[in-house]
């Protein structure tokens, strides 16, 4: 893609009405949601050079890594693949989709959950070339698979649509009466869905974060899709960048208390799964992508691969926010999208690092600290590295028209001598003079582009030298520090000053979930006298949660077998978090994990005492499990204008019984 190309989608862009709504939606949302989620984490700034800091160490020394986290892997069960390209990751995805459980000649079918990787690698494409009928299961990235579009957002795929678009959408394509009501949008989306998940041959999901002293990975979602397609089809498929590693548990725990609420302004997302191994009967694969990876570490523009994919450098752009991902024409748009798609595949997207302000909201918005806009200077620069094995690096200026390189040429000449710099300056008004008028007009160039929607700024009157003189002085001048606004005091509590069990409540609450108080000897009877109050007489439990004899006495029928049709599981959490109201759940005896995935309603049973203060102190339970889920309140999207929706793929209602000890 060209520069004019690049235009003439920008152009189309700012011109689409309807696209600048949902994007004014989204960016005042998001940012106010953000901003109201770090106020939560008084040491945000802190947490935010460390995660830098972790990012570094891990790109700097990743073979290392990679050869530790293959290793732990690989003994705990996995298959390991790895990647150089495109080509090869979509012919191990194949190879191993061929041995699943239908005879060959008969279509496969493949339920994906989100994956930047897949979009990547173009292998929905690949699959369905193959006779195999892939399903995009995250409610935003089904409605634009259904639109036969990309994603327009890393983190909100349907980001430029609006309720009406979906409504016409799934009439036409599903078949049901034209309707704008999003709940109604939204539950049509997981009946058709419910079946793909049920029956899927091959589960397809992403990686947020992989973890070399344990082998295991990470995947957060709100909907419960991610759950699914790692928890029943046979066989699962992770793909996964070979730069989202971490160290070990204790890095994944920083990293989670920045992600989401850099993504999706959450504190946690509802499940963050981490597994370690297959489950009983499922084969668990893990490709591990390169395709210009190595290339990119070995750039001027190796920070880049610091991303932990959160989508906040493009919520924060004024830039994307007047363009949406599209315009981009891109996998990875906005303001890391242009660096590293520049990159990883080559010089044909350098001009999209033109599509930046460098006033450095990216940068401030990134929870890694990344510094964009120096990375978006070395891609103008033409240090981007080529699309091939040679470690060069592109033309220098490849992203610039020619009357921008004219112009910086005359510039970087004439700044380093002040006297003609100031005598440019008397005489810069006459260019000026000439170009303003016209710079409006979309069939004229601009220095940059930015001429199509912005007048080019009149230069000043005086120099800089010359307003300054005739400043008056002041005596003492001030010092930086005491001209800065004075600093509040984080007030910090000792964790024994907290009363986990009522923050616990209170951060449950939050995210729409509810506590039953009880004690031991009441467990039962109250789980009875609820399932009475929603007329239900069959549950999944969990064996030895609650007196199965009391409850065949008040006539509920125990299943602890996975059935789709029952609407209510039962299950013991191992722990819950206190400062996110979340609570820890793992496989075992009874398919626990399905009974608190696909239920309508989940009731999960919790000691007071195996409340713990934090992830970061709770996260180490999960070491030894195959499977394990924090869970924060039901299942939720906002794929559709960002409005709220309880209860997607997973269970609509959750219920904490809290056991007194």
């Amino acid at each position: 893609m060209n520069s004019d190309q690049f235009r003439a989608r920008i152009r189309n862009s700012i011109a689409n009405e309807n696209l600048q709504i949902a994007l004014d939606t989204n960016t005042e949302r998001r940012l106010k949601g953000r901003i109201a989620a770090f106020e939560s984490l008084p040491d945000w700034r802190e947490r935010r050079q460390r995660a830098h800091a972790i990012r570094a160490e891990v790109i700097e020394h990743l073979d290392t890594y990679l050869d530790q986290f293959i290793q732990n892997a690989t003994q705990n069960g996995m298959i390991v693949h790895r990647a150089k390209d495109a080509s090869e990751a979509t012919k191990i995805v194949l190879s191993i989709v061929g041995t699943g459980s239908r005879p060959s000649l008969q279509q496969k079918l493949i339920a994906k959950s989100k994956s930047m990787v897949s979009e990547e690698i173009e292998l929905n494409h690949a699959l369905e070339a193959k006779g195999m009928r892939v399903v995009e299961t995250d409610l935003g990235e089904y409605i634009v698979q259904l639109r036969h579009e990309r994603p327009a957002h890393i983190i909100t795929p349907a980001v430029h649509l609006r309720r009406s678009d979906v409504g016409q959408l799934f009439h036409e394509k599903l078949g049901i009466p034209y309707t704008e009501d999003i709940p109604t949008l939204t539950n049509t989306a997981r009946r058709v869905l419910r079946e793909v998940f049920l029956t899927a041959d091959v589960g397809i999901s992403g990686v947020n974060f992989a973890i070399a002293d344990t082998g295991g990975f990470c995947i957060v979602t709100n909907e419960g899709n991610g759950r699914m397609i790692t928890t029943l089809p046979p066989a699962h498929i992770a793909l996964m960048g070979m730069e989202r590693l971490l160290r070990n548990l204790d890095d994944l725990a920083l990293m989670l208390s920045l992600l989401a609420r850099s993504a999706t302004t959450q504190k946690i997302s509802v499940y963050t799964q981490l597994i370690h191994k297959p489950l009983a009967h499922q084969q668990r694969h893990i490709i591990l992508l390169d395709n210009g990876r190595t290339r990119l570490r070995n750039s001027p523009l190796k920070e880049s691969l610091y991303c932990i994919r959160c989508g906040a450098c493009l919520n924060a752009c004024p830039v994307f926010r007047e363009l949406g991902g599209h315009a981009y024409n891109s996998v990875y748009p906005g303001p890391i999208g242009s660096v590293i798609s520049a990159g990883l595949f080559g010089s044909e997207f350098v001009p999209l690092a033109q599509a930046s302000s460098l006033c450095g909201a990216c940068k401030d918005a990134c929870p890694v600290d990344i510094d964009l806009p120096k990375m978006l200077m070395r891609v103008r620069a033409g240090q981007a590295p080529v699309s091939n094995d040679e470690l060069s690096v592109s033309s220098e200026g490849d992203g610039l028209s020619l009357m921008s390189k004219s112009f910086l040429k005359i510039y970087s000449r004439v700044a380093p001598h002040p006297k003609l710099f100031a005598l440019s300056q008397k005489f810069a008004w006459l260019g000026m003079f000439l170009i303003s008028p016209f710079s409006h007009y979309a069939h004229l160039p601009a220095f940059t582009g930015w001429g199509y929607s912005k007048d080019l700024p009149r230069f000043a009157g005086k120099t800089f030298r010359e307003r300054i003189r005739h400043q008056p002085r002041h005596s003492e001048p001030r010092s930086s520090v005491e001209s800065l606004p004075p600093q509040t005091e984080t007030l910090r509590f000792a964790q024994s000053d907290i009363n986990k069990t009522e923050q616990f409540m209170a951060e449950l609450a939050k995210v729409n979930g509810n506590v039953i108080q009880t004690n031991s000897d009441e467990l039962t009877n109250k789980v009875i006298d609820f399932l009475q109050s929603r007329s239900t007489d069959r549950i999944h439990l969990e064996p030895n949660v609650l007196d199965q004899e009391a409850l065949t006495k008040a006539g509920i029928g125990v299943s602890h077998e996975t059935d789709p049709a029952i609407r209510v599981g039962v299950t013991k959490a191992i722990c819950g978090v206190a400062d996110t109201g979340s609570i820890l759940e793992a496989d075992g005896e009874g398919g626990k994990l399905q009974a608190s995935l696909l239920t309508e309603i989940h009731l999960a049973v919790l000691r007071k005492s195996d409340i713990y203060p934090s992830m970061s102190d709770a996260i180490h339970l999960t070491r030894d499990t195959k499977s394990a889920v924090f869970i924060t309140g039901p299942s939720r999207t906002a794929d559709i204008e960002m409005t709220l929706t309880i209860g997607v793929h997973g269970p609509g209602e959750l219920h904490v019984l809290l056991v007194d000890d």
